[in-house]
């Protein structure tokens, strides 16, 4: 059977969360079967109950389950699947994957593994781009991996430098060494965030840029030799190396630049016989100079704004042309209609160095999609964020004709959005969204450091007024017992009103790790207005919103509270769930006020943990390999005024 009449009718989603619940959606619009994977962690998960079968793979961490080569080819031929798509990330740019379904007679949803092989090794992509006259950033993309060869291609390009897993994505293996002496320790920790992401410890170095934009092009190919771009898309707004807020097309780019650019683009793809849906992206400097980057040889987190811009399918696309199909537009076809932008909901702390967060979403409310709004989630209320996988939560799409109609529909999106149980970016990305110099296109790399202030203020003071504002919105909260015979009667009230009673009510409240002791006069629960605005209850806690931020509170039993609040002195905690890398220290050991102490993996990144002050280390309560929980002691610690 030639590939331009082949079938698919059954088609295994390798993949989990909203991009599988995203391909779901279209490939079942064409009448095709859908069949999800599973790991034990992702049982009850919306991508498993949206598909029309699962199949479990066993095991939590991606390396015991959705990377498993041999267990995703089992499943795709226990239910018959003509094709797999990977979506992005896990097995998507694994030529080893493609190559293995090809043996099996089974569609790879994606490119030929020849040019998932040329472009997943950055250094020989750089090689090829060069070759292929497409602009490079200065570096050192060959095989030597010694630090000596690191340590002289740093001094010859010049600090600050940027270190790159080879085989990388999504800001995974990549460190920044601002000096020679940050150079050894940041190249090790990008190594072993590259093994435990990629399997791959391949690393280059590159000339760091202080404030480009970053700017992507999407192409696409058929396996008739057919290429084109499909407009670019800015996602310049980041943190930790990975993306926030990309919008489509980039804001303030001439149609010269953007020709030339897509064109460059083109030409990459065309380079290594590219066939499917891919991304070239470039470093864009303010005097409009580009710099190629990376290729990413599969379907993007954000490609839903090209979708939005173009009204085009970009899944049906990849379907459609793997099965043989050729591009059913040429470049002078592609439309390119008004302005939209994506911001990524996520489970972390952004005041605490955007650590990532897990545990249950106690609550979760989304804006109601609609005409230039748009959701894509496999969440819901209840469920719970795992520490094993990327802790996205949602992506929020809104298109206008305009920037700017764009730019206010995502604000009143986000402010319909809530998110409770577990810390999240909601906060942050309403004040990117409102910042002047976002409403005005101001953006480059370095946009949340330099608008950190604004962005991540300190948290606000609690003041009484909040606290009595809350005690009397957590009153109105309060289910009423109804008396069916008399629904009127005022011992139906939830305000705590009884006869011969004091006209007050007492609540010793907690948010924020603080608690109050609130007396509020009965009076006033229902007829004064407040600051704050109830977004739920459940149980005894009520979500609220005060100043632009959400806040949890909760009755609490006093006495319980304040023992609570008084641990072990001088213990030092998980701050997330995890994994233990490394143990920095040993007991006996001295250390100072901002050494590093254990190595934390969560999420395929690793964070240390710092002491906060001097301290002579007492015991050791973790093992390296071993899973912990936040909150969990990992070292007791004698502090110290200064240790010598």
């Amino acid at each position: 059977m030639t590939p331009s009449t082949r079938t698919l009718a059954t088609l295994l989603i390798a993949n989990r969360g909203e991009i599988a619940c995203r391909i779901i959606r279209t490939a079942k619009a064409m009448g095709i079967r859908c069949v999800a994977i599973y790991s034990d962690v992702d049982a009850d998960a919306r991508h498993v109950r949206e598909a029309d079968l699962a199949i479990p793979l066993g095991g939590s961490k991606p390396a015991d389950s959705y990377l498993q080569i041999d267990k995703v080819v089992a499943a795709a031929l226990a239910c018959g699947a003509d094709a797999v798509h990977p979506g992005y990330g896990f097995l998507s740019e694994n030529a080893a994957f493609a190559r293995r379904l090809a043996r099996e007679g089974i569609l790879f949803i994606g490119p030929p593994a020849e040019a998932i092989e040329a472009m997943g090794s950055k250094s020989a992509a750089k090689a090829l781009m060069e070759r292929a006259g497409v602009p490079l950033v200065p570096g050192y993309h060959d095989q030597a991996q010694d630090l000596q060869t690191f340590v002289d291609a740093a001094q010859r390009i010049g600090y600050p430098v940027l270190l790159k897993a080879a085989a990388g994505g999504g800001g995974k293996g990549m460190k920044v060494a601002e000096s020679a002496n940050e150079l050894a320790p940041a190249l090790d920790s990008a190594r072993r965030e590259a093994l435990a992401a990629f399997g791959d410890g391949h690393m280059l170095v590159e000339k760091y840029l202080a404030a480009p934009r970053h700017v992507e092009i999407q192409v696409f190919a058929d396996g008739q030799g057919h290429c084109l771009y499909l407009h670019e898309r800015d996602c310049s707004i980041q943190r930790r190396h990975q993306k926030v807020l990309e919008e489509a097309p980039a804001p303030g780019l001439d149609a010269a630049l953007r020709q030339a650019m897509g064109e460059a683009a083109v030409r990459a793809a065309q380079a290594i016989g590219y066939v499917g849906a891919g991304t070239v992206e470039f470093l864009l400097d303010g005097d409009g100079r580009f710099y190629f980057m990376e290729m990413n040889t599969r379907l993007q987190v954000e490609h839903p704004v090209t979708e939005a811009i173009t009204g085009l399918d970009l899944v049906a696309w990849q379907i459609r042309v793997a099965r043989g199909e050729a591009l059913p537009l040429n470049q002078d076809q592609v439309p390119l209609l008004g302005h939209a932008i994506e911001v990524r909901l996520y489970a972390e702390d952004p005041a605490g160095g955007f650590l990532p967060a897990s545990g249950q979403l106690a609550l979760y409310q989304e804006p109601a999609a609609g005409p230039g709004r748009r959701v894509d989630s496999a969440v819901r209320e209840g469920d719970t964020i795992s520490p094993f996988y990327d802790p996205m939560i949602a992506k929020l799409i809104a298109w206008g004709e305009t920037r700017e109609q764009a730019r206010l529909r995502l604000l009143a999106m986000l402010a319909e959005t809530a998110v409770g149980g577990i810390k999240s970016n909601l906060a942050l990305l309403q004040r990117i969204l409102a910042t002047p110099a976002f409403a005005q296109a101001q953006v480059d790399t370095g946009f949340i450091e330099r608008h950190a202030e604004a962005l991540l203020p300190q948290p606000p003071v609690l003041t009484e007024a909040f606290w009595q504002s809350a005690a009397r919105a957590y009153l109105r909260s309060t289910p009423a017992s109804v008396c069916e015979q008399d629904r009127h009667s005022p011992w139906s009230e939830a305000t705590g009103w009884r006869q011969l009673a004091p006209a007050h009510a007492t609540l010793d409240l907690r948010c924020s790790g603080q608690t109050r002791l609130c007396t509020v006069s009965l009076a006033t629960v229902r007829t004064t207005p407040d600051e704050t605005r109830l977004i739920a209850r459940h149980g005894d806690t009520a979500y609220l919103h005060w100043q632009g931020d959400a806040y949890e509170v909760t009755v609490v039993d006093a006495l319980s509270a304040s023992a609570a609040a008084h641990g072990f002195d001088g213990s030092l905690a998980a701050p997330m769930n995890g994994s233990i890398v490394r143990l920095l220290v040993s007991p006996g050991q001295q250390v100072e006020q901002g050494d590093g102490l254990v190595v934390l993996e969560a999420m395929k990144m690793e964070h240390t943990v710092r002491a906060h002050r001097a301290g002579v280390i007492q015991a050791l309560c973790c093992e390296e390999g071993e899973m912990v929980n936040e909150g969990t002691v990992l070292i007791e610690m004698q502090e110290v005024e200064h240790a010598a």
